[in-house]
């Protein structure tokens, strides 16, 4: 009787996610969706192949850990797949880093446009 509960790919994804302690929201910015969005896919039974990706690759684990999820397994594949690929976590404060640079530089290009026109 627990079979739907056993191949429920929503639930392994919330599962997961809260086992890297990541909020929805978290999950939301590093997907580029609304929380909303995760919501509907955690309460999803399945989902496609590239969406799972996506999502696994947000969480830091393989597609195939996620379809194959049990408590035992998972800590093993998060710390494995997190060693081999640190460049794919989303880290929000490099982000907002990125984002102050860009929008310094285009401050000082207007800056220096605006002097050029200088009486």
């Amino acid at each position: 009787m627990d079979t739907p509960t056993k191949n429920h790919i929503g639930r392994k994804i919330s599962r997961i996610r809260e086992l890297r302690g990541m909020k929805q929201e978290a999950l939301a910015m590093a997907l580029g969706i609304s929380q909303q969005a995760v919501s509907n896919i955690e309460n999803s039974e399945s989902i496609e192949d590239k969406k799972l990706q996506e999502v696994a690759t947000a969480l830091g684990v393989t597609a195939e850990a996620i379809k194959n999820f049990t408590e035992e397994a998972i800590f093993n594949n998060i710390n494995n797949f997190h060693d081999n690929s640190i460049q794919n976590n989303f880290n929000p404060i490099e982000k907002v880093v990125e984002l102050y640079e860009r929008l310094l530089q285009a401050e000082k290009d207007k800056v220096a446009y605006l002097e050029k026109f200088k009486l």
